[in-house]
């Protein structure tokens, strides 16, 4: 599990995150769902150990910020919100990077990898739909290529939890809808997912459980269904907004007589 405690964030002399407790478990695919500035990714950094943080967060009962870096390669693929590529290497090369923490000499690129690292880079490219792209520089991709490409990196390091921020924001809607089918999946196969999530309807249908941020506070931590509750929607988000569709199917309306 990740335990966090009284967590508090403080960027720019103010607290971002203020005082968040809450257990997440391996097998849930979570969202953090607010509005701007509500504290959501500087809580997914907090977890990760990159961002400095008050309070308690741990990892199987370890504080995560203790753990030495590599094992926490290992447990931990984060995704950012803008993620960027040092040097122009192939979408197969910035794939093959997400295997570093699992290779005896870090950063030998060059040299045949294993057939661990071979699986798990080409089954990374299979879920992000980029075989076809393996071979091609990552400038010469489309914003939402190249976030498939990172979010591959991610996959195939087979961390024991993933940690994105926004990893939906630049897609398309069929491939909002195919990543996260991809990331429900990985919660099913036991993983930990959490997900930073601006579309309330994509966390309703794909998420097991929502915390919801707001300036800074968690106002609400359960199942989409009894969480994302029009009243608090409309209070966090200040939007009239109506629920339409079934279960799994769910879409929000906005509006007078939506």
């Amino acid at each position: 599990m990740i335990v966090a405690r009284d967590l508090t964030v403080r960027r720019g002399g103010r607290d971002v995150v203020r005082d968040a407790g809450f257990a997440l478990r391996p097998g849930e695919l979570t969202a953090i769902c607010g509005p701007n500035g509500a504290g959501k990714s500087s809580l997914l950094a907090a977890l990760a150990a990159l961002l400095p943080f008050e309070g308690e967060a741990l990892l199987a009962e370890r504080p995560i910020a203790a753990i030495p870096a590599r094992e926490r390669a290992r447990a931990i693929g984060f995704l950012p919100q803008r993620a960027e590529a040092a040097w122009d290497v192939s979408v197969r090369t910035l794939v093959e990077l997400g295997r570093l923490p699992w290779r005896s000499v870090p950063g030998r690129l060059a040299r045949a990898s294993r057939e661990a690292d071979r699986a798990a880079v080409d089954a990374a490219l299979a879920a992000m739909e980029l075989a076809d792209l393996a071979d091609r520089p990552v400038s010469n991709l489309s914003g939402g290529e190249r976030a498939r490409a990172f979010m591959a990196r991610v996959l195939a390091g087979e961390p024991d939890w993933i940690l994105a921020d926004e990893p939906l924001a630049s897609l398309d809607l069929a491939h909002q809808q195919r990543l996260a089918a991809c990331l429900a999946d990985q919660a099913r196969r036991g993983r930990g997912v959490v997900v930073v999530m601006h579309d309330l309807a994509a966390a309703m249908n794909h998420a097991d459980r929502v915390l919801v941020l707001d300036r800074g506070r968690v106002v609400g931590d359960g199942a989409p269904l009894s969480t994302l509750t029009e009243a608090l929607i409309g209070r966090v988000w200040q939007v009239e907004a109506h629920w339409l569709g079934e279960p799994g199917r769910r879409a929000l309306a906005f509006g007078q007589g939506a």
